[in-house]
């Protein structure tokens, strides 16, 4: 009979091993079109922070779970890079707001794509997880039936 915490056990490793192999993909991908993983999920950060299509510094520090003067430092050579624009907030003059320009806007469209195709791989072999762990839970329940 399966045990279910090793049934447990083998889907981490496998979703584990999925992010990896996602991450790593995704990082191949994003220097083709001339971005550093770095840039593409502060790219990611922006245009997802809220509805507005824009973020402050705290806001995309928070996103990318890195200091706040780190997060500077990768707008500083994003906007460089001319991927992201800061504009005064209108709302608190102390903030800055951090747009996507065009370009930003066109590369992540363009990566955000092929993301997506690659997700829907994943999801199907995420569906399999689930199989198994409904398998599990049935064997587990009828383990606790016998009882």
């Amino acid at each position: 009979m399966a045990d279910p915490l090793l049934s447990d056990i083998r889907n981490l490793a496998r979703f584990r091993h999925a992010l990896r192999a996602f991450q790593r993909l995704s990082e191949q991908v994003v220097r083709k079109v001339g971005l550093t993983p770095q840039q593409h999920q502060l790219l990611l950060g922006v245009a997802g922070a809220n509805d507005r299509g824009a973020a402050t510094i705290t806001q995309l520090a928070e996103f990318l779970q890195v200091k706040h003067h780190s997060a500077v430092g990768l707008v500083d050579r994003a906007e460089a890079a001319r991927l992201v624009r800061r504009d005064a907030n209108p709302d608190n003059h102390r903030e800055v707001l951090v747009t996507l320009t065009a370009d930003g806007t066109r590369k992540l469209r363009a990566l955000a794509d092929l993301h997506r195709r690659e997700l829907a791989g994943m999801r199907r072999s995420l569906d399999l997880f689930r199989l198994e762990r409904d398998s599990a839970a049935t064997a587990k329940a009828a383990q606790r039936a016998r009882r």
